[in-house]
């Protein structure tokens, strides 16, 4: 029986977690044996409740803090995993899990996924971008496969001359439909019971990539309108103290419960993937509003199933507000959107091209 062994940093809430979740939900009984070796979550992040159903094996020092020490020290015992368990193929995530595995020469073949790039992340700007461009053009020569969660991921990576097109294979995320609560029952669970105005919904890590300050700045705009913000991060002090009356912050919060109550998502981010929040929004029959970054557009269909903007200006914010102040508008994206994601983003679809990908990796 082949063995993979996965790699991530850490398994915070989040799409990447859920992701590697759906793959090792879906490969179970099939004929690869799976083990996930990753480290721990690190200051306000939340480690995702879906990792104990997984097979792990902990790098004790390893997380999502750059530290030379601490990153060393995880590459020793990541090293220690691989000789003790020895894989057929290593299969990583996110840039340092990416960077450790693939540092190690061993003949293991390797794919590494890109849940979205750090080529836009606000914090690599300059000096810092290009050397994080560099080390991914020499990271992409010790890899059998590039996956991508979405097509313009791969273009943009491809553009910065990252790994060979024929490397790539862009591999969506798989999203189970969720059970919401009865929407009374999480209205009253989230202190809005009796509110009267249209709900908006902005869930995600609230960190500076994701750009949650811009709730901010909408919600101050249209005060006929109830503002959510679900999620945490090294940013949630410092929208709880600029959050206005309409804006309420609710750290990390069941998505069950988000969607049952949401009229319209928002999305503010500078860099993207494919965003699993999206995703969910868009089964749970939520239209979403959206910056136009990494492979968002491969979630929302602009104008049938929601609207997609190239950037965060007054535009946005109109259109968010004319959108709310049309119930007929809204009730036919939710109709289409419940559509789109049911057909587009389906689990087995997302374990059958891995498998596929496993296979062909494995026979070269």
């Amino acid at each position: 029986m082949p063995k993979v062994l996965i790699v991530i940093a850490r398994l915070n809430v989040g799409g990447t977690a859920q992701y590697i979740t759906e793959l090792v939900r879906g490969l179970k009984g099939s004929k690869y044996e799976l083990l996930v070796a990753t480290g721990h979550v690190q200051g306000a992040e939340v480690e995702d409740v879906n990792t104990k159903e997984l097979p792990i094996v902990r790098i004790v020092a390893m997380g999502r803090k750059v530290s030379l020490f601490s990153d060393l020290k995880s590459r020793g015992e990541l090293k220690r995993v691989i000789d003790e368990y020895k894989p057929d193929l290593i299969y990583s995530h996110t840039f340092k899990a990416g960077l450790l595995s693939r540092s190690i020469k061993n003949g293991i073949p390797k794919i590494h996924a890109f849940h979205g790039h750090l080529l836009s992340e606000p914090e690599l700007k300059g000096f810092k971008s290009k050397i994080v461009i560099l080390i991914e053009r020499v990271l992409a020569k010790r890899s059998r496969a590039l996956v991508t969660v979405g097509r313009r991921v791969a273009k943009e990576l491809l553009e910065k001359r990252v790994g060979k097109a024929t490397q790539y294979r862009s591999i969506a995320p798989g999203v189970r439909e969720i059970e919401l609560k009865q929407r009374e029952s999480a209205r009253r669970s989230l202190g809005i019971e009796g509110e009267t105005r249209p709900i908006l919904v902005w869930m995600a890590r609230v960190t500076a990539v994701k750009a949650p300050l811009r709730v901010i700045e909408i919600a101050k705009a249209i005060p006929e309108a109830r503002f959510l913000l679900a999620g945490g991060g090294d940013l949630l002090e410092e929208v709880k103290r600029n959050a206005p009356r309409n804006l309420t912050v609710l750290g990390w919060q069941e998505a069950s419960k988000i969607w049952a109550v949401a009229d319209l998502s928002l999305s503010t981010s500078e860099n993207e993937g494919m965003p699993v929040a999206l995703i969910e929004a868009q089964l749970a029959g939520v239209p979403v509003v959206a910056l136009d970054v990494g492979s968002v557009g491969e979630v929302i269909l602009d104008g049938i199933t929601g609207y997609l903007f190239s950037e965060f200006n007054q535009s946005y914010i109109e259109r968010v507000r004319e959108l709310i102040l049309d119930k007929k508008q809204i009730e036919q994206m939710a109709s289409a959107a419940k559509k789109w994601a049911t057909t587009q983003f389906s689990p087995e679809k997302m374990v059958k091209m891995h498998i596929e990908l496993f296979e062909e990796i494995l026979r070269r």
